[in-house]
């Protein structure tokens, strides 16, 4: 190789995938910026083995973008470093073939590096690996597994210009009303579906169960859990482009929104988290008969104690914040229970060996690797400050007193995170300028812009 690879991946691996997929004529090359969306170039077939010698150069601004792809000048990633390049460099493992291209292509995940081959630290993957590593010190290793939601909506708006379900692509057929748990409904959608599935096998994903979710065309796939929490953030950023790529071939929209519909609950991204000591044995199963085990409860304690300054992170778009209302099945207190949907972090029941906790706050629009980098470095603090979680909460807990403790809009959330010190411990101080930076440049573009809302309620009233 003509220079060390510093993110691991080998030669050899793009030189077998060629040699047994002839038929790729190029591949999708993506690096995932502070919101989660990836960003990169289409090379070509004859292009793979130079990215796995040399890398590719990437403007070091591809980190500094907004939702929207515009520059974000506060990041200190535009100008003040000249847009000078940085290098990509394969992540090793996610080289993968596509379903239904034609002519047929491959992606590959990128992570972004300085020119002397240190990690570039605005790079979200990077702030996870950190936290895996610090966890690590305390003879800890996490396995995690995510929950997508989403919905498949319509193309075309309704007469009204609201959004709505798609149509069944087995038969056109269209439902408006909550169809939570119908079978029928799935079957309705299972040719897309199926590419779906198809899509997850090529990438290594497994793919589990799909139910239809709590709302008009809203659907939830879970995922196996993964060793590796790395792992576990790069399914949920595969599996989003493939259900969307898959939809999109069908004629439908999939929609990763928090909330779409105003009248129906929104879509979470549930994070499942254990943690195995040094021998491969779960860190959180209590003894049998016994209570709960410390480091179970003190993890919980530590997401509770950090959950309002860390909103930002689970929520990060002026949507976000649509989804937190009362009995919607989004958590509004800092909370814990078992077995209980209303609350922040559930202790799932079942088997003690597979003792876990659930995080519920984000939504589906978050980052992944920032939410679990977040997540395991309150779960740290936790364990580590021996951070008391506090009586379970049993029942409504949108009844709970402790939902103060939350903030309770998008420019509060952005104040919270830019004071946070843990969060800048989280994140990384890089990751964390870049992030804040970036929403305070998103809340500004949405508070300059007059909704139709405005126009209806006051035009001809005030």
């Amino acid at each position: 190789m003509t220079d060390p690879c510093p993110s691991g991946a080998a030669l050899s691996e793009a030189e077998a995938f060629l040699a047994t997929h002839p038929d790729v004529q190029a591949i999708d090359i993506l690096l995932h910026d502070s919101n989660g969306i990836g960003r990169g170039k289409i090379i070509r077939r004859h292009e793979l083995e130079s990215l796995y010698r040399s890398g590719r150069h990437l403007p070091i601004s591809i980190l500094g973008l907004d939702v929207v792809g515009e520059d974000v000048h506060e990041t200190g990633l535009i100008w003040d470093a000249g847009d000078g390049d940085l290098r990509a460099w394969p992540v090793p493992g996610s080289l993968v073939r596509q379903h239904g291209t034609d002519p047929a292509r491959a992606e590959l995940l990128l992570s972004q590096y300085h020119l002397d081959g240190t990690p570039m630290l605005s790079d979200p993957r990077h702030a996870l690996t950190r936290q895996v590593a610090a966890m690590a010190q305390l003879d800890l290793h996490p396995t995690a597994a995510f929950e997508l939601e989403f919905f498949l909506l319509d193309p075309e708006r309704d007469a009204q210009g609201r959004v709505q379900p798609a149509r069944d692509v087995l038969d056109g057929r269209r439902s408006t009303r909550t169809e939570v748990y119908s079978v029928d409904q799935l079957i309705g959608m299972q040719p897309l579906l199926d590419d779906i599935y198809a899509g997850a096998a090529l990438a290594g994903i497994t793919a589990e169960t799909v139910i239809s979710e709590y709302a008009p065309g809203q659907y939830e796939l879970t995922l196996r859990h993964r060793d590796d929490i790395l792992q576990a953030a790069d399914d949920l950023v595969r599996l989003k482009r493939i259900v969307r790529a898959q939809a999109r071939r069908r004629g439908v929209v999939a929609c990763f929104m928090a909330k779409p519909l105003a009248d129906f609950a929104g879509s979470g991204m549930h994070l499942h988290v254990s943690l195995r000591d040094g021998t491969g044995s779960n860190a959180m199963a209590e003894a049998e008969g016994a209570p709960f085990a410390d480091t179970l409860r003190h993890a919980i304690g530590g997401t509770l104690a950090t959950m309002a300054e860390s909103m930002l992170v689970f929520a990060p778009h002026a949507n976000s914040w649509r989804r937190f209302a009362d009995q919607s099945y989004a958590p509004v207190s800092p909370v814990w229970g078992v077995n209980n949907r209303s609350v922040a972090v559930r202790v799932p029941v079942g088997e003690r060996r597979a003792r876990r906790l659930e995080h519920r706050p984000a939504g589906v629009d978050a980052n992944p690797y920032l939410v679990a980098a977040t997540v395991l470095a309150a779960m740290r603090k936790g364990i580590t400050e021996r951070i008391d979680p506090g009586p379970e909460t049993t029942g409504n807990a949108y009844a709970s007193e402790a939902g103060a403790q939350i903030p309770r809009d998008w420019n509060a959330a952005i104040a919270a995170a830019s004071a946070s010190a843990f969060l800048k411990d989280a994140l990384g101080t890089e990751m964390h300028r870049t992030f804040t930076a970036v929403k305070a440049a998103e809340y500004a573009r949405v508070a300059r812009t007059i909704p139709d809302v405005d126009f209806e309620l006051y035009l001809h009233r005030v």
